[in-house]
């Protein structure tokens, strides 16, 4: 019924068809302007994740507004006269701009030891650099030997500063009605922040010739990023494009055999950018090089069909060409309905990992596999109606050396394939016991660029770059030594929150933590005392003096030095670190779990007392989060896998023959990236999956293709010779299209999608190579047809 359906509407209506699909390509076209790109930093983070609404509330209780950094080295030392003018002109630059809030330099730093006059005096009425009566290099002095702004605002060898550029703050009163308005609102942002970024590169540019200037920042990387993404899409899709008509001349050397395959890429890839237009779903960094490998699947599709089509002409010359058509989909519907079934089932994976980006991702190549395969069910036999039949023949028959040498190997040199095998087993649970999680943000990006130049400097001479806030918990009505000191006064007065134990149990937190290894700037309450301590004389202060300070200190200050790292108010202090991003053999893991450890055992604060959030705790969430979801669905593929074998060839052993290939190829590949040394990440983790998922369309199309030839020949070698010189060229011609496709992704500027081009090229190579050789060889061995 289906077939007399297809027949009458698809085969024998070309026109109809043609009109309709060019209706869809034009309607889905339209909607493709909607196609958008998002690089913000919720992207790659777990969704729901309690951390990232814990370092919310630490955001809004300690303040903090959205700000770039720049990195700025002058030729000349740093407080020569023209150093100091190029950087106050250069801030004063940066000020006029529209949307900047305002600039902290090495000219605005207090300079506190450089009169004899009273703490406080000095605190109310503070010089900096620029004042006319400060000495320059003692001012300067000072400053490199804050315990406050030393590796902050200054480098310890005094050669680079920090620019801290604070951008106008959103309205955070601002009311959606709808979620469209809100997407609406975040656009014209991003466009804002893009237009905002060019503005102030243009400034930069023209203080590069007296000193050297890096930008950097969150605003600055959600840029540069959408610009990659933009970038891959591109230069993936024509790159991809170009050598899918090289590959398509070199295979077929016909015209037409370029056109009719290019043209079911055209209409797959406009019709899904229209569907995501129509359905809101944005491109990430994940999910950039989805054009890419729609373009190869589509592509891999329309060679088998293409093939077996030519193969039918030769064998049939003198059945009509639309007979033909109806012979080729007839055979072909079924090994490409389930590879494209098993495809769908290694992207379906991907909704396990939490993280949304990679789920929308997961869908996303769920929904173009379906356009891909309408498409070349509809496409395809429709442009081939048309073509007159003397122009689909191919000139010569095509033979492959490649393909003869795999089969005689298969039945010559089975030991040796068996033995091989072997090894790559022993090799990948080698390398699969050594993965790791492991990464850092800074090695996503190539060295020559400016993001990565950026973070690298901020990351040796300024702190270190990724975030992390230790909360430290007090009792809110506690009974202290100092409690006779004040008689009856209120315990919540401000001036009396500063008792010994808190103060003594903050400095021993941030003593510890600047202790270790992997961490660079640590700021907290206990930096401001040791800055009031050296202005004491270096004579400690008291818990009173303490208080009195608080309360004497001008709020211009309070509210930049003292607010971030204290909460009178909910009975907290901040201790504020960064962690040295680059620093090798550095494990995020291990040292948020030593951390916790450490407070506990070692410095003997009780559970409630303390909690870790920020920056480094999102990131390392979801790396750990990749690993769990991402390595335990593997199981879900190779079940899912397994379970359409034995329901198409509905038969255990040749199932199981089936899926080995593919299965040792993607964990193969998965221990090479363990043995060489490469941490997942967010696009390598999902590697062994999609290459299954892929992979795995080989052994359908050659299992189903010998199983049909058996019938007939009832001979295990002359099957298998045959399935070789036949289905085994359009393998060997698909496989090479996808490997090469998939290694136009180095091309990108982004590392992650680097590997995930290069590794899955390989994994692709060696399923290829497996399936034209180990899979025969299994057949031959366990002989499951009768």
């Amino acid at each position: 019924m289906l077939a007399n359906f297809y027949q009458n509407n698809i085969i024998e209506k070309p026109k109809l068809i043609f009109v309709i699909l060019l209706i869809c390509l034009v309607g889905f076209g339209y909607y493709s302007k909607n196609f958008k790109l998002d690089a913000s930093s919720e992207t790659l983070l777990i969704e729901g994740d309690p951390d990232l609404k814990y370092l919310n509330e630490i955001t809004k209780r300690y303040g903090a507004r959205e700000f770039l950094v720049l990195t700025y080295t002058p030729k000349e030392d740093m407080i020569s006269s023209s150093s100091i003018k190029n950087l106050k002109n250069l801030k004063d630059k940066i000020v006029s701009l529209d949307w900047v809030h305002s600039v902290i330099t090495l000219l605005d730093i207090p300079l506190l030891s450089s009169t004899d006059k009273p703490l406080v005096e000095r605190l109310q009425k503070f010089q900096t650099l620029t004042s006319n009566d400060i000495n320059k290099k003692r001012g300067f002095e000072e400053i490199v030997n804050s315990p406050v702004f030393r590796n902050f605002i200054v480098s310890e060898d005094g050669k680079t500063s920090g620019i801290i550029v604070y951008l106008k703050s959103k309205d955070p009163n601002k009311k959606f009605t709808n979620k469209y308005e809100l997407e609406k609102y975040k656009d014209k942002l991003k466009k804002k922040n893009h237009e905002n970024i060019l503005e102030i590169r243009e400034v930069i540019k023209d203080f590069n010739k007296e000193s050297k200037i890096h930008l950097g920042g969150i605003p600055m990387i959600a840029d540069d990023m959408m610009s990659y993404i933009k970038n891959d899409i591109v230069v993936f899709g024509f790159g991809v494009l170009l050598f899918i008509i090289a590959t398509l001349w070199f295979v077929f050397r016909k015209l037409i055999w370029i056109i009719v395959p290019i043209s079911s890429c055209f209409f797959s890839v406009i019709i899904m950018m229209g569907l995501l237009g129509l359905l809101g779903w944005k491109v990430t960094v994940i999910s950039s090089n989805f054009i890419a490998l729609m373009l190869i699947l589509t592509m891999a599709m329309n060679i088998h069909m293409s093939t077996r089509f030519l193969q039918l002409t030769k064998e049939f010359p003198k059945i009509k060409k639309s007979k033909i058509i109806l012979m080729t989909t007839g055979k072909m519907f079924w090994p490409i309905i389930y590879t494209v079934l098993t495809t769908i089932c290694a992207f379906l994976s991907l909704i396990f990992s939490e993280i949304k980006p990679i789920i929308d991702f997961g869908w996303m190549m769920t929904l173009g596999l379906i356009t891909s395969f309408i498409i070349t069910f509809t496409l395809l036999p429709t442009l081939l109606n048309f073509v007159k039949s003397d122009n689909v023949y191919l000139s010569k028959e095509q033979n492959s050396k490649i393909t003869s040498f795999f089969g005689n190997t298969s039945i010559n040199n089975k030991n040796v394939i068996f033995g091989t095998t072997a090894i790559i087993i022993i090799l990948s649970v080698a390398g699969i016991s050594r993965l790791e999680v492991e990464n850092s943000f800074i090695n996503y990006f190539k060295k020559n660029t400016e993001i990565y130049k950026g973070m690298k400097l901020i990351d040796e001479k300024l702190g270190g770059t990724t975030p992390l806030e230790i909360i430290i918990k007090f009792p809110k009505a506690e009974k202290n030594e100092d409690e006779d000191d004040w008689g009856d006064e209120d315990e919540n007065d401000e001036k009396y929150w500063f008792t010994k134990d808190k103060v003594d149990k903050i400095n021993m937190v941030h003593n510890y933590l600047d202790s270790l290894e992997p961490i660079g700037k640590v700021l907290s309450f206990s930096s401001i005392i040791d800055v009031a301590t050296q202005l004491n004389n270096n004579k400690p202060l008291g818990t009173l003096e303490m208080g009195v300070l608080y309360s004497k200190i001008p709020d211009s200050i309070k509210k930049e030095i003292v607010d971030p790292y204290i909460s009178i108010k909910d009975s907290e202090a901040r201790v504020s670190l960064r962690i040295k991003d680059s620093q090798e053999g550095l494990r995020r893991n291990d040292l948020i779990n030593k951390i916790n450890y450490d407070l506990k055992n070692k410095l003997g604060l009780k559970k409630d007392e303390f909690k870790l959030g920020g920056v480094l705790i999102l990131f390392n969430n979801l790396l750990q989060s990749l690993f769990k979801s991402q390595i335990l669905t593997l199981g879900f593929v190779m079940l899912g896998i397994f379970i359409m074998f034995l329901v198409l060839f509905r038969n255990i052993k040749l199932s199981l023959i089936g899926v080995v290939p593919n299965f040792i190829a993607a964990f193969f590949i998965l221990g090479i990236i363990g043995l060489v040394g490469i941490p997942l990440d967010m696009m390598t983790i999902t590697i062994a999956a999609i290459t299954i998922g892929i992979a795995v369309d080989n052994s359908i199309h050659y299992i189903y293709r010998f199983k049909e030839e058996f019938l007939k020949i009832k001979n295990y070698k002359k099957t298998l010779k045959l399935c070789h010189s036949t289905v085994g060229i359009a393998i060997l011609n698909t496989s090479i299209t996808i490997v090469f496709g998939f290694s136009i992704l180095v091309l990108s500027n982004f590392i992650p999608t680097i590997y995930f081009g290069i590794f899955t090229g390989i994994a692709m190579l060696l399923a290829m190579i497996s399936v034209l050789t180990l899979l025969p060889a299994l057949l031959l061995t366990f002989k499951p047809f009768k």
